[in-house]
């Protein structure tokens, strides 16, 4: 007497099946939202508050969690963008792009940032040289584009990590967050109720100069609660910063948009509701990473 065949999946298949639901994909178009705000508000502020409080623990205990949540958010934003690369049948190498910007969060943590810096460098030679080996007629073209994104997550996040090494390290992080989100938030309300003259229609249309000015006293205000009370510079500092970071949160902004627009989709990911995906969330705030840790470690004397 013969068996009864079973329709239970092999191993291998099953794990197949994993891998392939876990595979990037390219992000689907995000549900039309009628509101003056341009977003599903309350899932907007509910996304935000919980991002914020999560931050809030990291840093409350220990600083190595907040390492920990950025190797995190990295990994995830780099997983994001090969799929958001995909609507252009550009199959970024992942595996190599992940594990180099591993190795450069671990090296700027322990060594230093400029480690951290030559650490990209290998890992680029080595995204490029995994994907030749793969093969295709587009080997090239993917190599490089794997080279670029993981200078844009990998680098910018890498200083994020730096960041966390310098002196009174919870109170530079508090600052780091908050800045761009009060750049935001502010350049966002400005824009609701005065804005008319675009910075760059064709870019973000979204972007007005009167958002801007909202922006600049937005982090006029955090910059002095950040950066004069809780560091400890000098207002000149403080100015500096302030002035600085809606031109960096902004240019975020605008690559982010730009790319968006060559890759033919309109949000990066769908992960956080009403705010589209990781990279969506921090793309200011990567851009704001390195000039920070550049002004607060001249500020502090640390080089």
């Amino acid at each position: 007497m013969t068996e009864p065949k079973t329709t239970e999946q092999t191993p291998s298949t099953e794990q197949a099946s994993i891998l392939s639901r876990l595979a990037p994909r390219p992000p689907k178009p995000p549900k039309e939202v009628q509101s003056k705000a341009g977003r599903n508000l309350p899932a907007a502020v509910a996304t935000a508050l919980i991002l914020l409080t999560i931050v809030g623990l990291s840093i409350a205990f220990r600083i190595e969690f907040f390492v920990l949540l950025v190797t995190i958010v990295v990994m995830g934003a780099l997983w994001e963008a090969a799929g958001a690369f995909l609507a252009r049948d550009i199959r970024l190498p992942l595996t190599p792009m992940m594990l180099g910007a591993l190795m450069m969060i671990a090296h700027t943590w322990f060594i230093g940032v400029e480690t951290g810096i030559l650490t990209y460098l290998v890992a680029s030679f080595a995204v490029v040289v995994w994907r030749s080996y793969i093969g295709g007629g587009s080997a090239l073209r993917d190599g490089l584009a794997g080279v670029f994104v993981l200078g844009w997550i990998g680098v910018f996040g890498m200083f994020a990590v730096a960041l966390a090494s310098l002196p009174k390290a919870p109170f530079v992080i508090i600052a780091f967050i908050l800045l761009p989100v009060a750049n935001d938030t502010g350049g966002w309300l400005a824009g609701i109720f005065f804005g008319k003259h675009p910075i760059a229609a064709s870019i973000s249309p979204k972007k007005s100069w009167e958002g801007f000015v909202g922006s600049v006293l937005a982090a006029l205000l955090i910059s002095f609660l950040t950066v004069d009370l809780l560091l400890g510079l000098h207002w000149q500092w403080a100015l500096g910063i302030a002035l600085l970071t809606p031109v960096f949160a902004t240019a975020g902004d605008f690559a982010e948009s730009l790319l968006k627009r060559d890759l033919g989709v309109k949000d990066m990911g769908s992960i956080f509701p009403g705010h589209g995906g990781i990279l969506d969330r921090v793309d200011s705030i990567l851009f704001c990473a390195p000039m920070l840790y550049g002004l607060l470690g001249l500020g502090m004397g640390v080089f």
